[in-house]
């Protein structure tokens, strides 16, 4: 692992040994006798280390730890001390100083603390890297959009966010939790991310879980972590995502999957702010900001048993409602374009442009699948489109089949829509024994939209099987 190593230290043998041995090692080592020539030569190469003895002619370590701190945090910082001056080694820590050794000290353990310590650099510079592409994918301005309930949604995120902002203990406590209710594809999750990275925990970890995603059998332990030995096959400690939160956020999306015996164990952490691993016997306090995220109607699932009621009502403290993309008027014309814009980067084709055409059938879609599927369209035309202007033709846009008629009844027979609809939905679910995938194949309607028009009629897939 190459690196370059900056030396400063009066004593020039033991200077020139170090830059040998640094050297030998495949490091660009380069060597500095007081504190303004290692501040020249800092300038100059930038280094990755800097090892610093403490006695200098014209000044002492610290005071060159503290200058060179000041302007830079990423250099990591060694303080090599007279054998037993922990006193030193201790402000030197204060200072800024990433480690220290102690005179006389040994080449091989150098090298092995330089190894480490550029391990460790190249860690938080991606660390770094990868929370500031976060953020500028983050944030109020990314939900694109002039309409009046996306004006509204947003000013109430503002109130959130400038309410935790300005509290005394906005870096310690958590706020309350926030749920934020939604159609699949509306971009609940850009919502809960304006939160985390326009709010008071920016810097800190954003940790998001998909709980639909998740085996049952595992929700308890990636949640909340679990001890060596704690079940069969945990053969090592593992932090869960509550700890790996912990001064961050962690925003649980499609809460409303949370299989029902795991949900009292939510309720506390949200409640008492500790949590306790699998095979632990004691609580940990945990410091985290909880957002949930669902499409499902928690009403219904509280009602059929399905989702805890005490949990909803400490969910249910703040909620953000982000509207379907068909209620949205011309902000679909305005995503879209920043879809093309991204897309135009990614595939070379910088000048695509929609058509009037194209603008009129984008305003006229259903949307069922919301900004998710607009996503999907836009990329498709801008990667098949001949031309640099997309038209209507271009988009590929499709309508929803239209729901098959039940066995013995015209489409056109007089009844009720809602109704209507109710009862293909429950005729479709008892053919398929409960088969969500296979009753929306029936319909020819997509497994969410079913789902949520399951949650709209409160019908339960246990009902059918």
């Amino acid at each position: 692992m190459g690196g370059v190593i900056l030396i400063v230290d009066d004593e020039p043998l033991l200077a020139r040994n170090i830059r040998t041995f640094l050297r030998n090692g495949g490091y660009e080592a380069e060597t500095a006798d007081c504190i303004a020539a290692a501040l020249d030569r800092y300038r100059e190469l930038q280094p990755d280390i800097v090892l610093i003895d403490h006695n200098l002619p014209d000044g002492t370590g610290l005071a060159l730890i503290g200058e060179i701190r000041a302007q830079d945090r990423w250099t990591k910082l060694v303080m090599i001390t007279a054998h037993g001056g922990v006193d030193v080694a201790v402000a030197a820590m204060k200072a800024g100083a990433d480690d220290y050794l102690t005179k006389p000290v040994a080449l091989d353990e150098i090298g092995i603390l330089i190894g480490k310590l550029l391990r460790q650099a190249k860690m938080e510079k991606s660390l770094s890297f990868l929370r500031a592409r976060e953020q500028t994918r983050s944030g109020l301005d990314r939900i694109v959009g002039q309409s009046p309930p996306v004006l509204q949604l947003k000013q109430r995120i503002r109130f959130l966010i400038q309410a935790e902002r300005s509290g005394d203990t906005a870096a310690t406590q958590p706020g309350p939790p926030v749920l934020i209710l939604g159609e699949t594809g509306t971009g609940k999750e850009l919502v809960a991310r304006a939160l985390h990275f326009d709010g008071s925990r920016a810097t800190q970890p954003f940790i998001e879980v998909n709980c639909a995603t998740l085996p049952e059998q595992l929700v308890e332990s990636e949640l909340f972590g679990h001890e060596r030995g704690a079940f069969t096959g945990a053969g090592d400690r593992k932090i869960g995502l509550f700890q790996a939160a912990d001064g961050g956020t962690l925003f649980l999306d499609e809460v409303g999957e949370l299989p029902l015996s795991q949900q009292a164990k939510l309720l506390k952490a949200l409640e008492e702010r500790v949590i306790r691993p699998v095979g632990g016997v004691r609580d940990r306090p945990i410091n985290v900001r909880f957002v949930a995220a669902t499409n499902a109607a928690l009403e219904d699932r509280v009602r059929q048993g399905e989702f805890r009621s005490d949990l909803f009502y400490r969910l249910n403290t703040i909620t953000l409602d982000v509207p379907p993309l068909r209620t949205r008027g011309d902000d679909v014309i305005a995503i879209a374009e920043t879809f093309m814009a991204e897309f135009g980067r990614r595939y070379g084709r910088a000048g695509l442009r929609l058509s009037e055409g194209a603008r009129r059938a984008l305003v006229r879609h259903a949307w069922p699948g919301n900004i998710r599927e607009l996503r999907n369209v836009i990329e498709q035309a801008s990667l098949m489109c001949a031309r640099d202007q997309i038209e209507d033709a271009d988009l590929a846009l499709r309508e929803p089949a239209p729901l098959i008629a039940p066995a013995g009844r015209h489409p056109g027979d007089a009844i009720g829509l809602v109704d209507a609809e109710r009862t293909l939905i429950v005729e479709a679910l008892r053919q398929q024994g409960g088969n969500v995938t296979l009753a929306a194949r029936r319909l020819g309607v997509s497994r969410d939209t079913l789902r949520y028009r399951m949650d709209k009629f409160a019908l339960r897939r246990s009902d059918f099987v």
